[in-house]
C-alpha cells in the first residue's frame, strides 16, 4: 500500500493563489487530486498519467479548468497542484490518491474516486470572499 502526505493548504481570499502537494512512499501509476466539500460527495478534480513514453496526460474537471494545474517529479513522487483565481465554491478537503501503473483510463474514470485505491489524509483549503 501506498502511503501518500498532503501539505500546502490554507486560507486565502478570494482571487488568491495556493500550491498543494502530495508525497508518496514510492512510484505509482496514475495520481489524482479529489476535494470534499461539507455536506458533499468527494469529487474529483484533477488527474495525472504518463505512458511508456512519458508522454503525460492531465485531466481537470470543468470548474476548475483553467485555474487549477497538475503536475508531478520526474521521479513520480511527488504530485503538485496549482490553485490560481481561487473561488469561495473551491473551499473543500483536498485529497490526493493513486492507483497501480495500468492503461490509461478516460477523463470520466481518470476523475472517479472509484477510480482509486490509495488515499492521503486530506489538506483543508478555505477561500474567503
Amino acid at each position: 500500500q501506498v502511503r501518500l502526505v498532503e501539505s500546502g493548504g490554507g486560507s486565502v481570499q478570494s482571487g488568491g493563489s495556493l500550491k498543494l502537494s502530495c508525497g508518496t512512499s514510492g512510484y505509482i501509476g496514475c495520481m489524482g487530486w479529489f476535494r470534499q466539500a461539507p455536506g458533499k460527495e468527494r469529487e474529483g478534480v484533477a488527474s495525472i498519467y504518463s505512458d511508456r513514453a512519458n508522454a503525460i496526460y492531465a485531466d481537470y474537471a470543468d470548474s476548475v479548468k483553467g485555474r487549477f494545474a497538475i503536475s508531478r517529479d520526474r521521479y513520480k513522487t511527488t504530485l503538485s497542484l496549482q490553485m490560481n483565481s481561487l473561488k469561495p465554491e473551491d473551499t473543500a478537503v483536498y485529497y490526493c490518491a493513486t492507483r497501480p501503473p495500468g492503461r490509461r483510463m478516460t477523463a470520466t474514470q481518470a476523475l472517479a474516486v472509484s477510480s482509486y485505491g490509495d488515499w492521503g489524509q486530506g489538506t483543508q483549503v478555505t477561500v474567503s470572499s
